[in-house]
C-alpha cells in the first residue's frame, strides 16, 4: 500500500538488533563464501556501505492494530521465521509450536489411544487449557475443529497448515482479548503465510525414523504472477504430503508390557481370554491350555499366570501393547492463494483462499477391541459350576486378517476465504481502512469399524454360550448358560469377525462468517515522542457447530459405544478501539478496549475488555515495558448446546480395590472387575454458562546494546475466574475413593461432587458416572520468560548465530470448587505432571555455500508415575521426580547453485527415549512414560531439495 511506505523504523540499536534477528536467517542462507575471503577492496567497500543501518517499512505486528516503527512494544512477541523452521528440522507447524518454550503444558496427541481427537494436534501455552489460545491465519481466526478435545472443549487443530507456505509464525503470550476477543487468554498465535515469492519454488522432502515406521514425503510448489503493469499480483502455493504410521511394536519401550516394573515386579500379560467370577475370581476352563489361540498376536499368545486370583490362569500375551499407533498415518493436500489488485492509487482489493483436505488413520489398540458378556447380561449363571461368571475375549490381528484392516479414519476438509478492500480514505488523508468478509468452514467425517451389538452377541451366543436355560436360582435375574468353553478359547476366521462388524460415519462441522471493518490513523496528531496512532475495528458475524454421530451410535446398535452429539449457532458483534500515544521520545502509552456480544437461543452474553501498555526507553538500546488488562472466553457452542450424551469407557474402581487391600499404586493386582471397570457415563451442555474471565498483566525489558545482540526478560500473570470444569473420570474415581477412605475431607466440595456423580448400587458396584460443566473453577498463574539473540562475524570463517528462549512457571494454583483447598499444580503431581520450565536454543554457522544449525529442546524435571497416584504425591512410596530431558536436532544446507539448495535434517540426533521412569510404572503398563510430555518416535532423517527458478536477475 502506498501509505505504508512513508513511515520508517527508527535507526536505534534496539530496533536494528531486533530487525536483524527477524531477517538474519534469510541473509545467512544467502551469503556466499567469496563475500568472506579474497574479496577486492571494492567489494569490501560495498559490503561496508551495505552494513549501514537501513530504514525499514512501518510494520503491523501481532499485538497491535496500528502500524508502527518499533518491532518490540509493550507486548512481548516471539517470531519464528520460515528459515528458522527449516534450519531447526521442524516438519510441521504443530511441531514448531509444541517445541516452543511457552508450550509447557502436556496435551493429548497421536499417542493418546482412544482419545476423542486422536487425529488432531494442539498445544497448551504455560500449562493453560488448549482452548485458551487464539489462532489466526494471516490475522483472521482459524476454524474450530468440529470434534471436541477430551469430548468436551472446542479447540483448533494445527496439523493441516502447509508449513512450506509459512512466511513466519508470531507468538504473543498473555491475555489479548482487548484486541482479539474471546479465547485469547493464554495468548495469540498468528500464522502468516507467504504473500509473494521471487520466482517459482519447487521443494521435495523425504524422511523416516531410524527405528522404523513413519516414512514420509512432501512436495510443495509456489509461484507469483503479475500483470504487466503490476496492478494485479497473485501467489499460488500447493503442498501435498503423505506419511506412514508408527506402530507401538516398532519401539522397544512400547512393544510389550513393562519389563522393568516397580519393585522388580514381573511384567503381567494381558487378559485376552478370561473367565471370571465375582465370587471365585479367575476360572481357567480351557481343555486345550490355550493351544487353540497360541497363534494370536503374532504367535505370542500362551497360558499365563497371575498369582492371587482364583486358579490364577488365563490366556494372554506380553506383546498386545504393540498393536496400536503412536503416530498417525496421514495424507494431506493444501492449496493457498493470495491476490491483490490495485483499483487506483488509493485502494487495493485482495483475496486470500486456503483449502485443506486431510485423511488421518490410526489404531486405538487391543485394549479397546474386545467382547464380553458383561455389557448385555452382566453375569450369567453356569449350573455345572454353580457360579456366576463373565467371559471376556480380545480380538487379535489374526482374527481380523491384519490389524491395519481395522484402523479408524478421519477425513476432514476445511477452507478459509477472505475478500476485501483496503486503502486510504482520500488524497492527503491519514486515515486508512480495511473492509473484508471472511468465511471459515471445517467438515470432519470420523469413520470407524464398529461392533454391532446384536450380531456380536448373537454370534457368541450361538458359538459359545448356547441357548438360554432360564434365570439363575439365587436371584432370578441372571440368564443361565452352559457354555462350550473349548469353543470360547479359539481364534476365529476373518469372515466370522467381519460378520458382526459394521461401518459407522459420524459427521461434524463448524463455520464462522465475519464482516470486519477497520480504520487506522498512524499520524492522528503530533506529540513530543512522535505521531499518535489510533485504530477502530467493527465486527459482525455468525458461527455454528454441529456434531451428528452415526445413528447406530445413538440407538444402541453399537456394542459398548455411544457418542457425543449436539449443535447450535449464534450471532456476534464486536467493537474494538486502540490508541497509541508517544508522549515523549522515551515514553509511549498504548491503550485498547473491546466490547463483544454473543446472541444465541434468545440470550445475549456480552463482555467488555481493556488493556493499558507502557513503553519506556531511557536510552535507545534499552526498553522497559508493561501491560495490564482483562481477557475472557465466551461459552463455546459445545458448552451451551452439547446434547445429553452417553459414553462407555473404562476406569479403575479405586474404592473397591482399596477395600480388598490394593491401594492406587497396586491396582494391577486388583481383580479385573474393579481394576478395569467398564462404566456408562453421561455429559451435556449448559446453556446458562457465563464467560470465563481473566485479569492479566506483564512487565519486562529488552536490551540491545548493538545491532548484533539483544536480550529480553518478561514476567506474566494470570488470574482466571469462572472456568468451566468437567471432571476427569479417573480423577473423579480417585477422589471418591479418597473421600470414602478419609484421605480427603468428606465435606469438601470435591467429595460432595464425587459422591453425587458416581452412582453405586446396593452392592457397592458402580452403575453410572455423570460429568458436569459449571462456571466454578479458578486458577492463578505466574511465569517468566527469557530470550536471547546474538550474531558474530568470523571473517573468513563465516558467521555464527545464537538464539535461545527459556520459560519458567513460577506459580500455578487451581481450585476446582470454592470449598476445595487450592491445588499447587507446579508441586502437586497428583493434579499435574507439567514441567516447571522449558527452553530451547539454536546455534547456526554459515560459511560460503554451507549453513548448519544445531537446535536443542529442553524439558525440566517432571513427576514420576508413582507420584501421580495419590494425594500424598511425592510422599507416596516410590514417588519422585525424573530428571530433565533434552533432545537435539541438526541440519546441514548446501547451495549447489544460486537456485538449488540441498538440505539434510536430523531430529532427535541422540535417539533419546523417555525411558527414565520405567521402574515407576507397574508391569501392566504398555507405555511406561508420560505421553503428554514425551514421545518414543526417536531419531528421524529428512532429505530436502529446493529449486528456485524463474526469478528476476
Amino acid at each position: 500500500m502506498p501509505h505504508t511506505i512513508a513511515r520508517r523504523l527508527h535507526r536505534n540499536p534496539l530496533t536494528l538488533a531486533l530487525a536483524a534477528a527477524l531477517l538474519l536467517p534469510a541473509a545467512a542462507l544467502a551469503q556466499d563464501q567469496a563475500a568472506q575471503a579474497g574479496q577486492t577492496s571494492k567489494d569490501q567497500a560495498a559490503n561496508k556501505a551495505d552494513s549501514k543501518p537501513k530504514d525499514l517499512d512501518k510494520v503491523v505486528v501481532t499485538g497491535s492494530l496500528i502500524p508502527q516503527t518499533q518491532i518490540e512494544t509493550a507486548t512481548p512477541l516471539t517470531v519464528i521465521s520460515a528459515e528458522d523452521i527449516q534450519a531447526r528440522g521442524f516438519n510441521s507447524v504443530a511441531e514448531v509450536l509444541q517445541k516452543s518454550s511457552f508450550a509447557t503444558g502436556g496435551v493429548q496427541n497421536n499417542q493418546s489411544s482412544a482419545s476423542f481427537t486422536q487425529g488432531a494436534e494442539t498445544l497448551s501455552l504455560f500449562g493453560l487449557s488448549p482452548s485458551y489460545v487464539k489462532y489466526l491465519i494471516n490475522g483472521r481466526p482459524m476454524a474450530n475443529y468440529p470434534a471436541l478435545y477430551n469430548g468436551t472443549d472446542v479447540f483448533n487443530n494445527i496439523s493441516g497448515i502447509p508449513v512450506d507456505l509459512v512466511d513466519r509464525i508470531e507468538i504473543l503470550p498473555g491475555g489479548q482479548s482487548s484486541l482479539y476477543g474471546s479465547d485469547a487468554i493464554a495468548g495469540v498465535v498468528n500464522i502468516i503465510l507467504k504473500k509473494n515469492v521471487d520466482g517459482a519454488v519447487l521443494a521435495a522432502r523425504l524422511g523416516g525414523y531410524a527405528d522404523g515406521g513413519g516414512r514420509s514425503g512432501r512436495l510443495s510448489y509456489a509461484d507469483s504472477f503479475s500483470s504487466k503493469d503490476n496492478r494485479w499480483n497473485t501467489l499460488v502455493g500447493i503442498q501435498a504430503e503423505k506419511s506412514d504410521p508408527v506402530w507401538a511394536y516398532q519401539r522397544e519401550l512400547t512393544k510389550q508390557f513393562n519389563q522393568n516394573a516397580y519393585n522388580g515386579a514381573a511384567p503381567i500379560a494381558s487378559r485376552d481370554w478370561l473367565v471370571y467370577s465375582p465370587f471365585t475370581s479367575y476360572n481357567f476352563l480351557d481343555p486345550a491350555n490355550c493351544a487353540n489361540v497360541q497363534a494370536g498376536f503374532g504367535g505370542t499368545e500362551a497360558k499365563q499366570t497371575r498369582p492371587g486370583f482364583g486358579d490364577t490362569h488365563y490366556c494372554g500375551s506380553f506383546y498386545t501393547p504393540g498393536y496400536r499407533t503412536l503416530k498417525n498415518q496421514k495424507e494431506g493436500i493444501q492449496l493457498y492463494t493470495h491476490t491483490t489488485y490495485e483499483l487506483n492509487d488509493l485502494a487495493q482489493a485482495y483475496a486470500d483462499v486456503l483449502l485443506n483436505h486431510e485423511k488421518v488413520k490410526y489404531h486405538i489398540g487391543s485394549s479397546y477391541t474386545w467382547w464380553g458378556t458383561s455389557v448385555k447380561w452382566g453375569y450369567y449363571y453356569d449350573p455345572n459350576l454353580d457360579d456366576f461368571l463373565n467371559l471376556q475375549r480380545a480380538f487379535t490381528p489374526e482374527d481380523m486378517g491384519g490389524w491395519k484392516n481395522t484402523m479408524e479414519e478421519n477425513k476432514s476438509t476445511s477452507y478459509a476465504i477472505t475478500v476485501g478492500v483496503n486503502g486510504t480514505l482520500s488524497e492527503g488523508s491519514n486515515w486508512d481502512y480495511d473492509v473484508s468478509v471472511s468465511r471459515t468452514h471445517y467438515k470432519l467425517d470420523e469413520i470407524s469399524l464398529a461392533r454391532l451389538a446384536d450380531p456380536i452377541n448373537d454370534y457368541f451366543q450361538q458359538k459359545v454360550l448356547g441357548p438360554q436355560l432360564g434365570l439363575d436360582p439365587y436371584y432370578g435375574a441372571y440368564p443361565v448358560f452352559t457354555p462350550n468353553y473349548a469353543a470360547f478359547y479359539t481364534l476365529m476366521s476373518p469372515s466370522d469377525f467381519y460378520s458382526f462388524m459394521g461401518r459407522t460415519v459420524s459427521r461434524s462441522s463448524t463455520y464462522d462468517n465475519l464482516l470486519r471493518a477497520q480504520f487506522t490513523n498512524s499520524a492522528l496528531f503530533p506529540l513530543k515522542g512522535g505521531d499518535a496512532g489510533a485504530a477502530i475495528a467493527l465486527e459482525a458475524g455468525t458461527e455454528g457447530w454441529r456434531y451428528d454421530p452415526d445413528p447406530l451410535l445413538l440407538n444402541g446398535q453399537i456394542w459398548g459405544t455411544t457418542a457425543v452429539s449436539g449443535g447450535g449457532q449464534r450471532s456476534r458483534y464486536a467493537l474494538t478501539g486502540e490508541l497509541r500515544l508517544p508522549l515523549l521520545q522515551s515514553l509511549t502509552v498504548t491503550t485498547s478496549a473491546r466490547y463483544d456480544a454473543y446472541r444465541a437461543a434468545g440470550r445475549t452474553i456480552d463482555k467488555p475488555t481493556y488493556s493499558l501498555g507502557l513503553e519506556f526507553r531511557p536510552v535507545e538500546s534499552l526498553l522497559f515495558r508493561g501491560k495490564y488488562g482483562t481477557a475472557f472466553k465466551a461459552p463455546t457452542l459445545a458448552d451451551q448446546f452439547q446434547g445429553v450424551s452417553g459414553f462407555y469407557s473404562f476406569t479403575t474402581d479405586y474404592y473397591n480395590c482399596a477395600l480388598l487391600g490394593y491401594d492406587a499404586g497396586n491396582v494391577d493386582q486388583c481383580p479385573q472387575r474393579y481394576s478395569s471397570l467398564q462404566y456408562f457415563g453421561q455429559q451435556s451442555g449448559n446453556p446458562d454458562l457465563k464467560p470465563i474471565n481473566a485479569t492479566v498483566w506483564s512487565y519486562g525489558m529488552v536490551w540491545a546494546p548493538t545491532a548484533k545482540f539483544s536480550v529480553s526478560a518478561d514476567y506474566y500473570h494470570w488470574n482466571i475466574k469462572d472456568e468451566v470444569a468437567l471432571q476427569n473420570v479417573d480423577q473423579l474415581m480417585r477422589d471418591e475413593a479418597n473421600c470414602r477412605l478419609g484421605a480427603l475431607d468428606i465435606n469438601s466440595g470435591t467429595c460432595q461432587a464425587a459422591l453425587s456423580q458416581i452412582h453405586r448400587g446396593p452392592s457397592g458396584n458402580v452403575q453410572s458416572i455423570d460429568v458436569k460443566k459449571v462456571n466454578i473453577a479458578s486458577e492463578t498463574l505466574n511465569a517468566v520468560s527469557l530470550g536471547l539473540n546474538y550474531r558474530q562475524g568470523l571473517g573468513a570463517w563465516g558467521e555464527l548465530n545464537l538464539s535461545g528462549n527459556w520459560t519458567r512457571n513460577l506459580k500455578h494454583d487451581f481450585q476446582q470448587y470454592p470449598t476445595d483447598p487450592v491445588v499447587d499444580l507446579l508441586n502437586d503431581p497428583y493434579w499435574s505432571t507439567d514441567p516447571k520450565y522449558k527452553a530451547n536454543a539454536a546455534v547456526g554457522w554459515n560459511i560460503g555455500r554451507w549453513t548448519t544449525t544445531l537446535y536443542a529442546n529442553y524439558i525440566g524435571p517432571t513427576p514420576n508415575y508413582r507420584a501421580t497416584l495419590t494425594p500424598a504425591g511425592y510422599a507416596y512410596a516410590g514417588a519422585g521426580k525424573i530428571g530433565s530431558y533434552t533432545t537435539y536436532n541438526g541440519s546441514l544446507n548446501f547451495d549447489v547453485t544460486e537456485d538449488l539448495k540441498l538440505s539434510l535434517m536430523v531430529t532427535n540426533l541422540s535417539n533419546r527415549m523417555p525411558n527414565m521412569d520405567v521402574r515407576s510404572y507397574p508391569g501392566t503398563s504398555g507405555a511406561p512414560y508420560n505421553s503428554s510430555n514425551f514421545d518414543v518416535l526417536g531419531r528421524a532423517y529428512y532429505l530436502e531439495a529446493k529449486w528456485n527458478f524463474g526469478r528476476a536477475k
